[in-house]
């Protein structure tokens, strides 16, 4: 799939690294597919309303010309977006199909995250829904971001909040065999993230927590608990469930300062002598 001059490979040994999406084999295994089958409960479709309105609110307002998700096929981060090359990459497709894009954002296969086949500086908006999670280097995945990012770009992350009820209840249940989230990929922390970010030089703008209903299986739970949600975003917000964090790539510029140069008469004019005053002796000798 031919993107263009801007988001070209910065090696030749990656341009393998991005096919289209409709030469990869159909019946390739997916490391995330456990997550995204799990986005398909009551629990799962629940969380992916709140991010994708999430997304929806924040990306609108972005602007530039190439636009970049990556993973999480379920999730159209970048529909709200009207930068006019809207990509979303994915490591593998899924048997039926599903991870095709809808239009007008294509779709592009890479082998992985971590080692992205875009050129340097070539992408103003990224988003990352919960592929940190399932990285196997979330701090890597994080710097590579930073590389292709043009300066001033815009990053927007989702991740999974471990100090909440359902952080709770997914450590509880890993200790009997019976986990709420799935067992691939790892809850990582918004203070971890914020301290990768300020390594990399990104500047925080801003974020929210969402999902305070309890870790229930059952949509008919799920609906009884519709008023926490309202709750706990004014009286216990650190405590949801999934938070987004949006940052800016901030590059430090320098200005380069030449010798302020004098010309003839300016040096003469620095070098002249002030006049002597008088005496007051010989003020009063001359007056007379």
């Amino acid at each position: 799939m031919n993107l263009g001059d801007p988001l070209r490979p910065k090696d030749d040994h990656q341009t393998a690294g991005a096919t289209d999406a409709s030469s990869v084999r159909a019946d390739a295994p997916r490391a995330d597919g456990d997550l995204e089958r799990w986005f398909d409960s009551p629990a799962g479709r629940y969380v992916l309303a709140w991010e994708q309105a999430q997304f929806d609110e924040r990306v609108s307002d972005i602007f530039g010309f190439h636009a970049l998700q990556l993973g999480f096929s379920q999730l159209d981060a970048l529909r709200a977006n009207r930068m006019p090359l809207r990509v979303r990459a994915v490591e593998w497709m899924t048997p039926d199909g599903a991870d095709q894009a809808p239009p007008p954002t294509a779709q592009v296969v890479v082998a992985q995250f971590e080692d992205l086949p875009f050129a340097t500086q070539s992408i103003d908006l990224i988003v990352l829904p919960h592929a940190l999670e399932l990285s196997s280097d979330p701090h890597h995945l994080l710097r590579e971001a930073e590389r292709v990012l043009v300066p001033e770009g815009k990053l927007i992350v989702s991740c999974f909040n471990p100090y909440s009820l359902w952080g709770a209840r997914q450590f509880a249940g890993r200790s009997l065999g019976r986990p709420f989230l799935p067992r691939a990929g790892q809850f990582i922390s918004l203070p971890r993230v914020k301290d990768w970010l300020k390594l990399l030089d990104f500047e925080v703008e801003g974020g929210k927590f969402g999902c305070y209903r309890p870790a229930c299986r059952a949509q008919p739970w799920l609906d009884r608990t519709r008023f926490l949600d309202a709750a706990g975003d004014r009286w216990w917000p650190v405590l949801g469930a999934v938070y987004l964090l949006q940052a800016v790539k901030r590059v430090r510029g320098m200005r380069l300062i030449g010798p302020a140069w004098k010309t003839r008469s300016q040096r003469a004019a620095s070098l002249a002598p002030a006049a002597r005053r008088g005496t007051p002796a010989e003020t009063t000798r001359k007056s007379a």
